[in-house]
């Protein structure tokens, strides 16, 4: 997940007009029902999705998007922002859905500067994690050293969070992989927290893009993976449908107990098809229950 949304991936009025036609069509619920897309179906499991997949929607109505991602099945959502939107109103929606929101997505500078609003908000809309994202390169800075300060930072931040009930996670991309004075960014701020202050959220697309097992990882540090990004990786290293792409998810899933896995959300970065993207990975998520 990234903050920023490239040009040319915005989403205009029209355009959005037809996807939340498709939302609330007729037809579109026969075709969710045809493919076994109901929640009850999944009641035991819980099926989220981070709504950075579906964020140009969000910018132009954030109550269509949450009841797309409903109507597709989806049982739990991760918030990336909230689009100015009424708090109270996502609260509202998301009972009326019968959904959760177990996650969200806040930025550094916003744990650095208010992270009394971080909890505020999190306690109106039932969040129990609350996520670091995303480093701007100038927050990675050049040296090892800056990792080591921020698990510093990360270990403070997780222990105001614990205080309010809440968990700190942090996720990863690729850039925590790269090998810097001999050492991974990844493992210090892992072996640089407390497990009780800092939990991770694996992005399993970045892990194994910049060549990295997340097994491997499950078993240097149970229990330590509380949130997993679900997202596929494509022959050519691009973004893919989940189930459609490289990575065994099959796998992964088998260690998830080894994991500490409380919650995974299905995300995909850039897609040519939003509505195809999230049907595809709950029907992949929904197989994977099954397995």
């Amino acid at each position: 997940m990234q903050n920023n949304i490239p040009a040319n991936d915005k989403l205009d009025r029209r355009q959005f007009m037809k996807l939340a036609g498709i939302a609330t069509s007729s037809a579109f619920s026969s075709s969710l029902f045809a493919h076994g897309h109901s929640m009850a179906n999944n009641k035991h499991h819980s099926i989220g999705l981070q709504l950075y997949t579906l964020r140009n929607i969000m910018q132009v109505s954030v109550p269509a998007t949450l009841k797309l991602a409903a109507d597709v099945g989806y049982n739990e959502l991760e918030f990336a922002g909230y689009f100015d939107h009424d708090l109270n109103d996502i609260k509202q929606i998301l009972e009326g859905e019968g959904i959760t929101a177990p996650s969200a997505h806040f930025p550094l500078d916003m744990f650095e500067n208010n992270i009394n609003q971080i909890i505020d908000i999190s306690k109106q809309l039932g969040h129990k994690f609350v996520v670091m994202p995303w480093l701007t390169e100038e927050q990675r800075g050049k040296d090892i050293a800056t990792y080591y300060r921020l698990a510093e930072d990360l270990n403070r931040y997780g222990e105001t969070c614990r205080s309010a009930g809440l968990t700190l996670a942090y996720h990863n991309h690729d850039f925590e992989f790269e090998n810097r004075e001999s050492e991974l960014p990844m493992n210090v701020l892992l072996n640089e927290t407390s497990a009780e202050n800092l939990s991770i959220e694996l992005d399993l697309y970045w892990i194994v893009k910049a060549g990295f097992d997340p097994i491997a990882y499950f078993k240097q540090h149970p229990g330590r993976f509380k949130l997993w990004h679900v997202k596929d990786l494509a022959a050519d290293g691009d973004f893919a449908d989940v189930g459609t792409g490289t990575i065994d998810f099959a796998a992964i899933f088998a260690q998830a107990e080894l994991a500490g896995v409380e919650h995974k959300f299905v995300e995909r970065d850039q897609t040519p098809d939003r509505i195809k993207t999230i049907e595809q990975g709950y029907q992949a998520m929904t197989a994977l229950y099954e397995k």
